[in-house]
């Protein structure tokens, strides 16, 4: 069977800190309702290649396409409108706001958009602390928050940073649950996770990086096959 056309395209993405030189000419592709992960050590360039396709990196270079259409000069809130959703490795839940005026507070860019009933299905721990202020959660409740907080608004693609860097590992399989729910809805998701006995739970496909380059792509079914490269390139 010929493989699907690319949802997201990335060709030749460079970006810059200031002077800095952090991404080196990447290429990816994102094909619609699948799972990609981008793994590597820290400072491999993966959280830059997700701000950079997202447009919150200022300087960056190269061709980054969703559906076709050239991202690379838009602003960011264009960006977002043609169906990206971003959820920091830092969450950025609003603390002083409660779990249902976080979710409510994000304007609706595409039709599609999970409702707060379908949400709090999803999310029983979410819909338990609905009145409770961001500061009283507990960080696998702030980083589903985070995550319920994009499906409100109608995104079809997901970039999502480490989202389970730092949970415990019940909190981590419960992410992995509703990743695969999300896969299941149609949903594509391109994640950055250095757990990757985690990643491999959910990924159809992986990119390895190192120093701000691709080293490496492959799909599930050819991931016992490159263990000896992966256990050199991520010490896993």
């Amino acid at each position: 069977m010929p493989e699907a056309p690319a949802l997201l395209t990335v060709r030749g993405l460079h970006g810059w800190y200031g002077e800095s030189h952090v991404l080196h000419g990447v290429d990816l592709d994102v094909r619609e309702g699948e799972t990609v992960t981008l793994l590597g050590r820290n400072g491999a360039g993966k959280t830059s290649t997700l701000r950079a396709i997202m447009g919150l990196m200022r300087r960056r270079q190269g061709e980054i396409r969703l559906r076709g259409e050239d991202l690379t000069a838009m602003p960011l809130y264009k960006t977002a409108r043609a169906g990206l959703g971003y959820v920091p490795e830092e969450r950025g839940i609003f603390a002083s706001l409660t779990v249902a005026e976080n979710l409510t507070l994000p304007p609706k860019v595409a039709e599609g958009g999970m409702s707060l009933d379908e949400i709090y299905a999803l999310f029983p721990n979410i819909y338990e602390r609905r009145t409770s202020q961001g500061t009283k959660l507990s960080g696998g409740e702030q980083q589903m928050l985070a995550i319920a907080r994009v499906l409100r608004t109608g995104a079809r693609i997901l970039l999502l940073d480490e989202p389970t860097e730092g949970l415990a590992p019940v909190i981590v399989q419960r992410i992995g649950e509703v990743l695969r729910t999300l896969k299941a809805r149609g949903l594509t998701i391109l994640l950055v996770e250095q757990n990757f006995r985690f990643a491999r739970t959910v990924a159809d496909r992986f990119y390895v990086m190192e120093h701000g380059r691709m080293i490496d792509g492959f799909g599930v079914a050819e991931l016992d096959g490159r263990m000896a490269m992966l256990h050199e390139a991520l010490g896993v």
